[in-house]
């Protein structure tokens, strides 16, 4: 007889989910559905574009979650029929497969449990993040492109839209910033934990001694605002320059000025657009960016002025938060939560989603701690 006991397990998994459907409230998630639809179906819906990309959004946004848990459900009571047919058919492969789907499980289950510790006023937003190249030379400018791959192809392991809205290229390799669009829910409040100095140390590529270099790279994560949630902008607050769209080694890749720089003089913010067609897409593009980082400016300042009332006015991250060491070891290390990985090349390609656990976790218990 093979050996299949797994039954409390499976039960302290259904105890698991049963916690945090508690949470995600799928009835109430069912009944929001059943009005955004009727919303959606209206025949005047796109009279309003803006209205009816927040409805359409939402609806979409809201069946992914439910799709999310009833699948979960679904798989948990196929997991006890397959345990049965296992033990009945005193098959060691159908066995196999059952412990890899409990394992399977387990892990998605681990994830929904992190979405419900995104509790900020913010966090179900989706998010707008820029990746900057810092100390380290042509270095960090690799580095920074190297990050920017990163995100991009955890964004696309997880099926999240990903929108490149801007890239500034470095004139040896890799690139100065690059700003990107993930339209997911709780994009912010699961990416905003990769804020911060991100620190490489390798053999440079670039460097003919071969020599041992390290270099930095910054990432900034901010929520993407609806529309109706603007920061009024004088226009002689800003400063707005067009410019030709390029690409890697100056190329032109557009024969008319349709990129756009934005600058918002009394804060100094600078955003760039140069993904769309035309000049008047990339200037809404990047004004939606900027009305999002004076909004969440606005909302560190409050909550500035707040601790400075309090007596605390302790910085929340740390100045370096992730060590990628390349030589003369692997190592991937969080400085906050103390996670690491010694795969290198599996978080490059987008294996984040441990760090990103790891890194929810800390600032929650952070957060009850303080």
């Amino acid at each position: 007889m093979i050996n299949l006991d797994i039954a409390d397990a499976i039960a302290n998994l259904r105890s698991t989910f049963h916690d945090i459907s508690q949470v995600l409230d799928p009835d109430g998630l069912e009944a929001s559905i059943a009005e955004l639809e009727q919303q959606a179906s209206q025949p005047d819906l796109w009279d309003d574009p803006e209205s009816a990309q927040k409805v359409t959004s939402a609806l979409s946004h809201a069946q992914a979650d439910l799709k999310r848990i009833r699948e979960i459900e679904q798989r948990l009571d196929d997991l006890e029929v397959l345990v049965e047919l296992a033990k009945e058919a005193d098959d060691e492969d159908t066995a196999a497969e059952a412990h890899r789907e409990l394992e399977a499980i387990d892990k998605v289950v681990s994830d929904l449990e992190v979405q419900t510790l995104l509790d900020g006023e913010f966090d179900p937003r989706p998010a707008v993040m820029t990746i900057r190249a810092g100390a380290g030379g042509v270095d960090a400018a690799d580095f920074a492109e190297m990050l920017l791959r990163m995100y991009v192809r955890w964004a696309e392991a997880h099926e999240y839209k990903t929108t490149v809205l801007d890239t500034s290229y470095a004139e040896q390799a890799g690139i100065k910033s690059a700003t990107i669009e993930i339209d997911s829910p709780y994009a912010f409040g699961t990416l905003s934990v990769e804020a911060g100095t991100h620190r490489l140390v390798r053999m440079s590529p670039f460097n003919s001694a071969g020599s041992r270099e390290t270099s930095f790279a910054a990432v900034e994560v901010v929520p993407l605002f609806e529309q109706t949630e603007h920061i009024d902008i004088p226009e002689n607050d800003i400063r707005v320059d067009v410019y030709r769209s390029s690409g890697p080694g100056g190329q032109s890749v557009n024969t008319t000025d349709s990129a756009v720089r934005i600058t918002h003089l009394p804060t100094g913010i600078v955003v760039s657009c140069q993904n769309e067609k035309s000049q008047i897409q990339n200037r809404a593009a990047a004004m939606r960016v900027l009305q999002s980082r004076l909004l969440l400016l606005q909302k560190e300042q409050e909550e500035a002025q707040k601790k400075e009332l309090a007596g605390n006015i302790t910085a929340s991250w740390g100045d370096q938060m992730r060590s990628y060491v390349l030589a003369p070891y692997k190592m991937v290390k969080d400085l906050r939560s103390g996670f690491e990985s010694g795969n290198p090349d599996k978080v490059f390609d987008g294996g984040i989603d441990e760090f990103i656990a790891a890194g929810i976790r800390w600032r929650k218990t952070e957060q009850q701690s303080g």
